[in-house]
């Protein structure tokens, strides 16, 4: 997994020039661009499930390719239609940012190969925080959340995911002492109620691959 920080970090420094980008104006005069992943098997006529899968940090372009490049593809090849948003404003994808990422799941489920309904969101550090303050806050329009890793520091509203999928998972070797924080963040989710599916990953550090055969067999529950 420590192979895995260095290519992330390697990605930094590759140009964004000539990688496939989607752009959406938005209806508060703001931009937002985005990539765009899609299983490669045909989907036989049925339109694939969406998912948004959010970077940490600021959101920018250079970490959102990342993501897009080590999770969006895999989680695609487990029949995902999954969108990685570029942050606008370079912000994390909380705040104001929140409804244009609602805006950008409306339109990008306009498309025929994309199922409408609820969405899968996930992220990774500031993203998986994002995924589940959109969801507190829009629990009607989330199938379930992703948080690998994230955090809970808040727990306004935090009830109102109660019966929602949550996937978590954190290291315990985090640089940023998120492994001390695992219990704290556990007894809080489900005390709200979620039916969580959560793991202190042993060794690992804050950016960490995931197990994609676990997840397979997580998302095959919320079918």
């Amino acid at each position: 997994m420590r192979l895995l920080q260095l290519c992330l970090c390697a990605v930094l420094l590759v140009p964004l020039t000539g990688q496939a980008q989607d752009r959406l104006e938005l209806q508060d005069g703001w931009t937002i661009q985005y990539f765009l992943a899609l299983p490669e098997t045909d989907p036989s006529g049925a339109p694939w499930p969406l998912a948004v899968f959010m970077g940490g940090g600021s959101g920018n372009a250079p970490i959102s390719y990342e993501v897009y490049r080590f999770y969006a593809r895999e989680l695609a090849n487990l029949g995902w239609a999954v969108v990685v948003p570029i942050s606008p404003d370079n912000r994390s994808f909380r705040g104001a940012n929140v409804n244009r990422v609602r805006e950008l799941i409306g339109e990008v489920q306009k498309r025929d190969d994309v199922a409408a309904g609820k969405t899968l969101l996930a992220g990774i550090s500031a993203g998986g925080m994002s995924a589940l303050e959109i969801a507190r806050r829009h629990p009607d329009e989330v199938r379930a959340i992703m948080a690998v890793p994230a955090l809970v520091r808040d727990v306004d509203n935090l009830k109102s995911l109660a019966g929602m999928p949550v996937y978590l998972r954190i290291g315990s070797d985090d640089e940023l002492g998120w492994g001390m924080q695992y219990e704290q963040t556990v007894e809080a989710l489900q005390e709200a109620g979620v039916k969580l599916d959560a793991q202190l990953l042993y060794g690992e550090p804050h950016m960490f691959g995931l197990d994609w055969d676990r997840v397979a067999d997580w998302l095959t529950t919320l079918r």
